[in-house]
């Protein structure tokens, strides 16, 4: 792609609707608990494009070790130890918690260590929500905690499910102990920059075939149907309620306006990208769809309440095609394109 292509792929969509403006004009500290993942760096940058000059004194980040990190533009963000959260003074204070081990993890860890290092990361944040002020809690859980029951599910992805079910409930138990309010976001499929992880994604591995001049490869046997978000509306939708002091607890799960099939995923990622992109697949052999979908009705009244800006999937698309084609993403995506190609 030239640079003038690349440019012309529109800006990363920012913070909108209510929630956006209390958060601009209000009192609140926003402490940001795992920045440096796929969903900490695009909010970073969403809370730096909202915040301007006000960013550096209203958000504090924390992670598993003190880092610099970097987001797009060479805008530095200093990391501390999450030991260090106990350290904030108090103040009203919004906490994103997005520190997990994720699912991949628990397939490389013992499951007595995978659930030991969850609960001392979880544990270690709860401990300290009311000494340092907190008045609102965002959770990131997951579909996959629809897995945590189902016996014929990978170990590791009823492992995670269980965890994440545990977070739900010490979310939502923080919430009416204090009658603050908790925004959890059982996440299916997320796109936009930042996006990481490229070998479990199919969105990031349909834009790396793209961008390489691949075919786009779909391996899936049997229709496979996804409904994707923005991050920048998934956390406009968190930030209304963590900025709605009567909200109280409020899970949902995430939901675009549709469920998109793979091959319609392809092509979408094709146009994206100029439109002269082939799409290959794999012979269908299976009818039965593998139907990763949340369940959108409340996300979207959500949205509405909140008056949160909606963004298209085909916009999602081609911010996540702008910051991979920016060359982003580094140089391991075509390992890990691979890496994913072989489990499919």
């Amino acid at each position: 792609m030239s640079g003038e292509t690349i440019a012309n792929l529109g800006a990363f969509p920012g913070l909108t609707g209510l929630g956006a403006a209390r958060l601009r004009d209000g009192p609140w500290r926003v402490a940001v608990v795992g920045a440096g993942g796929w969903l900490g760096l695009a909010t970073l940058e969403l809370l730096h494009r909202l915040l301007g000059d006000g960013f550096a004194d209203r958000v504090v980040c924390f992670g598993s070790s003190a880092r610099t990190l970097i987001l797009r533009g060479g805008v530095a963000v200093e990391q501390e130890s999450l030991a260090r959260l106990s350290r904030l003074s108090a103040a009203p204070t919004l906490v994103l918690h997005l520190a997990f081990l994720t699912q991949e993890k628990a397939k490389a860890m013992s499951e007595a260590d995978y659930v030991s290092a969850n609960r001392a990361i979880s544990g270690a944040m709860f401990a300290v929500l009311d000494e340092i002020g907190a008045e609102g809690l965002f959770v990131p859980s997951s579909g996959a905690v629809g897995l945590a029951g189902e016996a014929d599910a990978e170990a590791s992805k009823r492992l995670y499910g269980r965890l994440k079910l545990d977070e739900e409930g010490a979310a939502t138990a923080w919430a009416m102990r204090t009658g603050h309010p908790a925004a959890i976001a059982r996440v299916f499929n997320l796109a936009g920059p930042y996006i990481n992880k490229q070998s479990s994604y199919a969105l990031a591995c349909f834009i790396a075939d793209a961008l390489a001049h691949r075919p786009i490869e779909i391996r899936a046997t049997r229709p496979a149907l996804r409904s994707y978000v923005a991050i920048s509306e998934l956390m406009s939708v968190a930030f209304g309620v963590l900025t709605d002091r009567s909200a109280g607890p409020v899970l949902f799960d995430t939901a675009g306006e549709r469920a998109i099939e793979m091959a319609d995923i392809a092509r979408a990622v094709s146009q994206g990208i100029g439109g002269a992109h082939p799409v290959s697949r794999a012979p269908m052999t299976g009818a039965v769809a593998d139907s990763y979908v949340g369940d959108g009705r409340l996300y979207r009244a959500l949205r509405e309440r909140y008056e949160v800006v909606p963004v298209d999937f085909e916009t999602q698309v081609s911010e996540t095609v702008a910051f991979m084609a920016q060359g982003a993403v580094s140089s391991t995506i075509d390992q890990g394109v691979q890496e994913f190609r072989k489990r499919r």
